[in-house]
C-alpha cells in the first residue's frame, strides 16, 4: 500500500468507484504528457448518500452541506485519478481546481463551499502536493440540479 492509499485509509476513506461518464464521446480523464485533465465530477454522480446530490445551494442546502458535498465529489475524482494513473503516489501536483456551485444568486460564497474539496486535497496529499490553484464560481444551474461540480488537473509523475 503506497502513502496516499495509507494516508486514505487513516482517515476513514473509502474510495468509491471511479466516475464512468454514460457517452462513448467523452472521458473521465485525459491524460497529455505529465499532465492529467479530470473531467468535471458532478454530485448527482455521488454514491455516496449521506451527502446532498440535488439542490440549488442557499435555497434547497446550506454552505455547510454543499461542503461536505464537495467533500466527497473529491473523494471520487481521487478514485478517477487512481483508474487512470494506477498509483496515487504518482501524483506530483493537484495543480488547479474549478468548483461550479449551483446557488442563489445572491450567495456570495462559493469559495467556503469548494473549501470542501480544497480541504481534502490538502489533507490527502499534504501541503506540498496537496495546495493548488484554483477558481469557484456562483451558476445558475447545473445538470440535474446537482449543488456542485468539480474538475481539476494534476501533475503526475513516474
Amino acid at each position: 500500500m503506497g502513502r496516499i492509499e495509507t494516508k486514505l485509509s487513516e482517515l476513514g476513506i473509502v474510495l468509491p468507484e471511479p466516475l464512468v461518464l454514460p457517452s462513448p464521446n467523452r472521458t473521465s480523464a485525459v491524460q497529455v504528457g505529465a499532465m492529467l485533465y479530470v473531467s468535471g465530477h458532478g454530485a448527482a454522480l455521488l454514491e455516496d448518500e449521506s451527502v446532498k446530490r440535488r439542490g440549488k445551494v442557499d435555497v434547497d442546502i446550506t454552505a455547510d452541506e454543499a461542503y461536505a458535498t464537495a467533500r466527497a465529489v473529491a473523494v471520487k475524482m481521487i478514485a478517477t485519478v487512481r483508474h487512470h494513473v494506477g498509483d496515487l503516489d504518482r501524483i506530483r501536483k493537484v495543480v488547479k481546481i474549478l468548483g461550479m456551485i449551483n446557488s442563489h444568486p445572491d450567495f456570495e460564497k462559493p469559495n467556503a463551499v469548494l473549501n470542501g474539496a480544497s480541504d481534502l486535497f490538502y489533507e490527502v496529499f499534504g501541503p506540498e502536493i496537496g495546495c493548488h490553484a484554483r477558481s469557484s464560481v456562483g451558476v445558475e444551474t447545473l445538470v440535474d440540479r446537482q449543488p456542485v461540480e468539480i474538475e481539476g488537473i494534476f501533475l503526475i509523475g513516474d
